[in-house]
């Protein structure tokens, strides 16, 4: 947990300067060598008392929107909330626990999807409710075969 260090100053610079110094050239490439790992934690491992998670996203979807990768941006976030909301993979049942991890991470997902992409989220919401992922289903990154599918890339 961050006490507001992770705001004061050029925050995108250290953030970058961060990247830099453990040898990637993107906070992209950083978070792709993680695929699984949550944006607090991305975060902590970039520095845990002045860098926040929400600061990884704001840079990631900036990087993605530069490289019109919006929608792998999307995947890449759902697994990232899936991962941390159900580590153990789809429920093969949605009791109230199990309903509430996944609304949690699929809610999430929503709130941290672009206005632009967001009712496409919401369809990818209702299809993965309607017709269920199999039980331990668990994607471990943004080219999951399930995720491409209810998410194509379509930038050009």
């Amino acid at each position: 947990m961050t006490d507001g260090r992770s705001w004061q100053g050029n925050w995108k610079a250290r953030l970058y300067e961060r990247v830099r110094e453990r040898g990637y050239d993107s906070l992209t490439t950083f978070a792709e060598a993680r695929p699984t790992a949550s944006l607090a934690a991305l975060a902590e491992e970039l520095g845990k008392d002045d860098v926040a998670g929400v600061q990884v996203l704001s840079g990631l979807l900036a990087e993605a929107e530069q490289r019109k990768q919006v929608t792998r941006f999307m995947r890449d976030v759902l697994v990232r909330l899936l991962s941390q909301s159900i580590p153990d993979g789809w429920p093969g049942v949605l009791d109230d626990a199990n309903r509430f991890n996944v609304a949690k991470a699929l809610g999430s997902w929503i709130a941290y999807t672009p206005e632009t992409h967001q009712e496409r989220a919401r369809q990818v919401r209702t299809a993965l409710l309607a017709t269920p992922p199999p039980p331990g289903w668990r994607p471990l990154g943004p080219d999951d075969g399930l995720l491409r599918t209810l998410l194509p890339d379509d930038e050009a």
